[in-house]
């Protein structure tokens, strides 16, 4: 069984998934667009922009983000869930989680737990949700 994060933008995937693999050093996604469905898929969407972000997908080690633009316009933001990310260093918990908080709102400070030696919660510019930590049994 595999469980993949889908999530939805109000137009800024492609900026999103595009910062996310600059803060986790992976390559970009590829972005399949409007554009790039068929016609008569096109013609279903009457009024979707050409650019909106349609599929990608974030590799990340041997887990994947998927997104999407909400073409409808309509999508509620983040609730209820976060995106937890472990890490194998402190240095690179704080590293990740500076990043992703830059433009955003941090919930709890990034600092040592009784169960980790580094953990934060943030929720990032884009609106996405994050618990940031460092892996259990990697260097503190």
């Amino acid at each position: 069984m595999e469980i993949t994060p889908y999530l939805f933008f109000n137009g800024t995937c492609e900026a999103a998934m595009t910062r996310y693999a600059e803060v986790f050093r992976v390559p970009a996604p590829e972005f399949v667009r409007v554009s790039d469905m068929p016609p008569e898929d096109q013609a279903a969407m009457a009024g979707a922009p050409a650019a909106a972000v349609m599929n990608c997908a974030l590799v990340l080690g041997g887990a994947m983000i998927m997104a999407s633009d909400d073409v409808s316009g309509d999508s509620p933001g983040m609730a209820g869930a976060s995106i937890h990310i472990g890490l194998p260093s402190v240095a690179e918990a704080h590293r990740v989680f500076a990043e992703l908080a830059e433009g955003g709102r941090v919930g709890m400070a990034m600092g040592e737990t009784f169960w980790t030696p580094a953990f934060g919660t943030l929720t990032d510019r884009f609106g996405i949700r994050w618990m940031v930590s460092v892996a259990e049994g990697a260097e503190g």
